[in-house]
């Protein structure tokens, strides 16, 4: 059986448990099935913890093997510096999307006054934590500099990811400068870790449709029908979006751009898909989404371990999006009209702070305080939105991660690989 059939098992299962405790419990107040639920729930926890461990030495090798396999310098500059505008433009793209159905669609007028204080006060204690966090996070100017490692083996031990990549990268191509003996050892060290890092990924793979199930369990089970229905419109203009970003930008991107078919092109990245959707973590997905861009999609080696570590770190356009909504909704609730200049301030503040989420905790949530601060929107209005948040950043996971994929191909193509999407997918799950 193919891993996305198996993942889909269990994300279904999980979601028809989590279902039945959640009616359970809100009918008759009883407690068991949800104890149950938040038992089982430490599997999936777990399980993504397997992944993080082999995150970082996987970076590091890929990158460093990558970056050398691009060559000198000038080829590095060039791969990066269109890696670096396509994932400006498509962020972006989405702000801009999230923007215009929110003045469209105006999710914000259809909270009720009862609504909007229910959920002040459930998660205003919450927001005022996330605005503390956010109060904390660095300016561009000290975001630019903390790229630059004062310690490379600190930032691995502290998961710290851009100034691992920017550490990664120059010492690949530094290995392309030394004596060729040297140089090939060295490489064969990387190689084989690289290699050892991907056979681990493809164990722990095997209880990828246990963990999906036990995590989406326990989600469903916490989610309440009644903040769903409160709010309805803000949640539906957000699928909107992602969906419109995710089957309409990208589609037309690798149809024009990449010269793919984006139908197939959808159907082989299924996998990394429903794992960024279970975990809400793209750097818990990227093993998975290297390995599908190199064997389902034909990227090659060098542009994949270059471009899609990159990605999991600074490309987020469904977080993006979901700012921009957020942004204009908590606007609406208020009763605050921004004007163009002010929705193209958020189209500016959301792109840049989705560079720099990696750089703090609860990236989307925290960023999007940010982003509310700039825009003159009360920050506090973020309780109103926190309900919610969880199933929406399963969501958004799920079209960043689309995001990365479309970029690597795209980049692919504009260095001249030939991709080849009629060719049998490798089925290693």
């Amino acid at each position: 059986m193919k891993l996305y059939t198996k993942i889909s098992i269990g994300l279904a299962g999980g979601a028809v448990v989590g279902v039945t405790v959640n009616l359970i419990a809100a009918s008759t107040g009883a407690t068991f099935g949800v104890d149950v639920v938040r038992a089982i729930e430490p599997f999936g926890l777990g399980w993504i913890r397997l992944i993080q461990m082999v995150v970082v030495p996987l970076v590091i090798a890929s990158l460093v093997v990558g970056a050398a396999s691009l060559g000198d310098l000038r080829t590095v500059g060039r791969v990066g510096g269109k890696t670096v505008a396509y994932y400006l433009i498509t962020t972006s793209i989405a702000v801009s999307i999230g923007l215009i159905l929110s003045n469209v669609i105006k999710p914000g007028r259809g909270l009720s006054d009862e609504a909007r204080q229910g959920l002040g006060a459930a998660y205003g204690g919450q927001a005022d934590g996330t605005i503390e966090l956010a109060q904390q996070t660095p300016s561009i100017v000290d975001l630019l500099l903390n790229m630059i490692p004062r310690n490379p083996i600190a930032a691995a031990a502290n998961t710290e990811m851009l100034p691992l990549i920017l550490f990664s990268i120059l010492f690949g191509v530094a290995a392309t400068t030394i004596r060729e003996d040297r140089r090939r050892a060295i490489m064969g060290v990387f190689e084989g870790v690289n290699d050892i890092a991907i056979q681990l990924i493809n164990w722990i793979m095997l209880l990828a449709p246990y963990a999906v199930f036990a995590m989406i369990a326990a989600v469903t089970a916490r989610f309440g029908f009644e903040i769903l229905q409160s709010l309805m419109w803000y949640t539906g203009t957000v699928v909107v979006g992602l969906l419109l970003h995710a089957f309409g930008t990208f589609s037309l991107i690798l149809r024009f751009v990449a010269r793919v078919n984006p139908f197939e092109f959808f159907r082989r990245v299924r996998n990394p898909q429903l794992l960024g959707f279970s975990t809400s973590s793209s750097s818990a997905t990227l093993p998975v989404t290297m390995r599908t861009a190199e064997e389902n999609l034909g990227v090659s080696n060098k542009i994949a371990s270059f471009v899609l570590p990159l990605g999991a770190t600074v490309n987020m356009d469904g977080t993006a999006l979901y700012q921009g909504v957020a942004v204009m909704f908590i606007a609406q609730v208020f009763g605050i009209d921004l004007s163009i200049g002010a929705q193209l301030t958020v189209v500016l503040t959301a792109t840049l702070a989705s560079i720099g989420a990696a750089g703090v905790p609860s990236a989307g949530i925290i960023t999007l305080t940010i982003v509310l601060t700039q825009a003159g929107v009360p920050a506090t209005g973020i309780a109103l939105i926190l309900g919610v948040d969880r199933i929406l950043d399963m969501l958004r996971t799920a079209v960043n991660i689309t995001g990365d994929l479309t970029g690597a191909t795209v980049i692919a193509q504009t260095e001249g690989e030939k991709l080849d999407l009629s060719r049998k997918i490798g089925d290693r799950g």
